[in-house]
């Protein structure tokens, strides 16, 4: 068994062996895994010990932002092959189920997600994965860039939702990870110009260095009178909600303009009020974001045609040694931290 950074219940994390593997089929490869970023949802469940209805009842490895090298190829397995730099995809979804032959195995009930109770997550030296939810990095990506193509996917997600049209200007809410990777993915889906709002100068001053997106500080000037001067009084386009904070959402329908978007893409720790009527008088269309799907291609391909960058968003790296640290880190939640990643050691 091989030595794994383990969450033996809420707020108490260890570097032990534990069995976390599944066999090996003949649609499969077994990775060797690189590198693995911190996300807010393995925060959550090291913090709380759950999030909504999934609870960690028994140890479970954290971790699902991952790239590495296919070390073993099953037999069925045509694409891909051994010495492939590889990220994986950490939602397996069951084929045949009706979410999905639609097209949105995203929101499969059936699906098996890394680190998401009772599934074990990355960060181990090695993985088995379906070779259908691995995909090949272009030379010009990097692992560390590969293991941001998870968050970046979701931020696709939200852009591809939206239904941009070229030209739109377009709001975020929120400078966290999931807000950052959103304004890029919104800028290469067509945005002119992007805003990204929240109260932590540093993160928008990380976010602000891209060319394309401005940045508004709520401390100082709310998002609504910003947005308004900006637009001649008319509002955004297209309207992200990244934060998940109810202020904010209680906020949308000022922000956004007659006929525009509105996406939901934080979430709320608890239920949140919703203004209703407002969403109304302006007609504003909503959409919901959970997790991506068929987003992976896209995404590494913006990635390795130099649209968009990651790098800068990468706060830390720190050895699988120290890998309890990192995310004690990331519980801090400096202003001036994107992304903490983890690097395994070398086979």
């Amino acid at each position: 068994m091989d030595t794994s950074l383990v969450l033996e219940e809420r707020g108490r994390l260890s570097l032990r062996p534990i069995d976390a593997g599944r066999p090996m089929t003949p649609n499969d490869v077994r990775i060797a895994v690189h590198t693995v970023g911190i996300c807010g949802s393995d925060v959550h469940y090291y913090t709380h010990g759950k999030i909504g209805p999934f609870v960690v009842e028994q140890p479970m490895v954290l971790g699902h932002e991952a790239s590495g090298t296919v070390i073993e190829v099953g037999e069925a397995v045509t694409h891909l092959k051994v010495g492939d730099r590889v990220c994986m995809e950490p939602g397996i979804p069951d084929p045949t189920s009706r979410a999905a032959k639609l097209g949105i195995y995203n929101v499969d009930p059936a699906v098996q997600f890394w680190a998401t109770p009772p599934v074990h997550g990355c960060l181990t030296p090695q993985v088995v994965h379906p070779a259908a939810y691995t995909y090949a990095l272009p030379d010009s990506v990097s692992f560390a860039q590969g293991a941001m193509v998870e968050p970046f996917a979701i931020g696709m997600q939200a852009a591809s939702r939206a239904r941009i049209q070229p030209g739109d200007i377009a709001l975020v809410t929120g400078a966290g990870p999931i807000g950052m990777m959103t304004a890029l993915a919104a800028l290469a889906g067509g945005c002119a110009k992007v805003y990204v709002s929240d109260l932590a100068q540093p993160k928008l001053d990380i976010i602000g260095a891209y060319p394309g997106i401005e940045t508004i500080n709520i401390r100082t000037t709310p998002a609504a009178q910003a947005i308004a001067e900006a637009t001649n009084g008319w509002g955004a386009d297209v309207v992200f909600e990244c934060s998940g904070a109810a202020p904010a959402i209680l906020g949308l329908p000022a922000l956004a303009r007659p006929g525009g978007t509105v996406v939901l893409v934080g979430m709320p720790v608890d239920p949140v009020p919703v203004d209703i009527v407002g969403l109304q008088a302006r007609e504003l269309r909503v959409e919901t974001v959970f997790r991506y799907a068929n987003m992976y291609d896209r995404a590494i391909a913006l990635i390795a045609a130099g649209k968009v960058d990651l790098t800068p968003l990468i706060s830390a790296t720190l050895p699988f040694a120290d890998s309890i640290a990192a995310f004690d880190r990331a519980v801090e939640a400096r202003d001036t931290d994107v992304k903490i990643q983890i690097e395994m050691p070398a086979r």
